[in-house]
C-alpha cells in the first residue's frame, strides 16, 4: 500500500512538475511589451470630445471604472485640464489604486497620458487618446481611438496564459467609448 501510494505521489509531483514548466514556458515567450487598443467613429466634431477626456474631471462622466466602485475615493491635482493635470484614485479590487497624469496635449488631436499603477501590482503605463476628424457634408464625426502599452513584466506574462488582459481592459475601454460617444452625441 505505501508503494502504491508513493508510486501515485511521485507520478502526480511529476505531472504537476511538467504543467509548471509548461505554463513558464508559455509565458517566456509572451511579449516584453503588451499594447491594448479599441476605437470607434463618433458623430461628433472632435472639438466637442476633446475636452471629455483633457479635463479629467469629466472623467467621472464616462470612466468604465466609476461603476465598478462607486466608492472609490478620488482626488484632482494640478491645472483644470490639459497638460499636468493628474486624478489619484483608490478603491476597490476592481479598480486598485494608481494615479493618471496628463504629460502631454495637443488640442484637438492627441492626449498623452502616464498611468501608474500602485495596486493590485505596481507599473507605470503609457494611455494615448488620439482623436482624427473626418470632414463630412453633413457634420464631422471623428476617429476616436483609446491605447494603453507598457512594460510586460514576468509575473504578467505567466498571468496572461490564464488571463486574457486585452480582452479584460478592451471590454473597459469599449464601454467607455462607448459613453463618450453618447455623451458627445447627445450635445
Amino acid at each position: 500500500m505505501k508503494k502504491k501510494l508513493i508510486l501515485i505521489s511521485s507520478g502526480l509531483f511529476g505531472i504537476l512538475s511538467i504543467a509548471a514548466i509548461a505554463v513558464l514556458g508559455m509565458a517566456a515567450m509572451k511579449p516584453d511589451i503588451f499594447k491594448v487598443e479599441r476605437s470607434i467613429s463618433i458623430n461628433a466634431p472632435a472639438s466637442e470630445i476633446y475636452p471629455l477626456i483633457n479635463d479629467l474631471h469629466n472623467w467621472s462622466k464616462w470612466s468604465p471604472w466609476e461603476e465598478k466602485d462607486p466608492g472609490m475615493k478620488r482626488s484632482l491635482s494640478g491645472p483644470e485640464a490639459g497638460k499636468g493635470a493628474v486624478y489619484a484614485w483608490s478603491g476597490n479590487d476592481d479598480v486598485g489604486e494608481g494615479s493618471m497624469t496628463i504629460v502631454d496635449s495637443e488640442e484637438p488631436e492627441r492626449i498623452d497620458i502616464l498611468l501608474s499603477f500602485k495596486k493590485p501590482f505596481e507599473g507605470d503605463n503609457k494611455v494615448v487618446f488620439t482623436l482624427r476628424q473626418k470632414e463630412t457634408e453633413e457634420k464631422p464625426s471623428t476617429d476616436l481611438t483609446w491605447s494603453m502599452e507598457g512594460e510586460n513584466p514576468f509575473l504578467c506574462k505567466v498571468i496572461q496564459i490564464f488571463i486574457d488582459v486585452d480582452k479584460m481592459c478592451g471590454a473597459d475601454f469599449e464601454k467607455g467609448l462607448s459613453k463618450l460617444k453618447k455623451l458627445s452625441e447627445n450635445k
